[in-house]
C-alpha cells in the first residue's frame, strides 16, 4: 500500500465495506500499526470538504473524496486495491487538504 491509492476497506458491520484514499502508511517506528485515509462515496453534495474524481475506470460511480471524513484505521482492515490517483488530482488534492485543515 502507498499513499494515494485507492483501497477497498472493512470498516465491519457497523460500517461497511467502502473505498477509501490512503494518505499515510505506518513506518516502522510509527507507535500504532495505522493508516490515515480518507472514504469516497458516491453521494457528492458539491460542498466544502469534497474533492471530486470524476468516474475512474476502478469505480462503478463518479465519486468525490470525503476530506471531513479522516480517519486512522488498523491496516489489517484494507482488503485490496482498486487503483490510484493521477500525479495532477494528487497535487490538486494535496491543496484542498491544506486549505480545507488551513495549514
Amino acid at each position: 500500500m502507498a499513499p494515494y491509492e485507492v483501497w477497498l476497506a472493512d470498516f465491519g458491520f457497523v460500517g461497511k465495506i467502502r473505498p477509501v484514499l490512503i494518505l499515510t502508511v505506518p513506518q516502522e517506528d510509527d507507535a500504532r500499526n495505522l493508516v490515515i485515509v480518507l472514504p469516497l462515496t458516491s453521494q457528492a453534495r458539491n460542498l466544502r470538504g469534497e474533492f471530486s474524481i470524476g468516474k475512474p475506470k476502478w469505480l462503478p460511480k463518479p465519486s468525490v473524496i470525503n476530506i471531513q471524513g479522516i480517519a486512522s484505521i488498523d491496516s489489517s482492515k484494507l482488503l485490496r486495491k482498486m487503483g490510484s490517483l493521477s500525479i495532477s488530482q494528487t497535487e490538486k488534492l494535496k491543496q484542498e487538504i491544506s486549505e480545507y485543515l488551513m495549514l
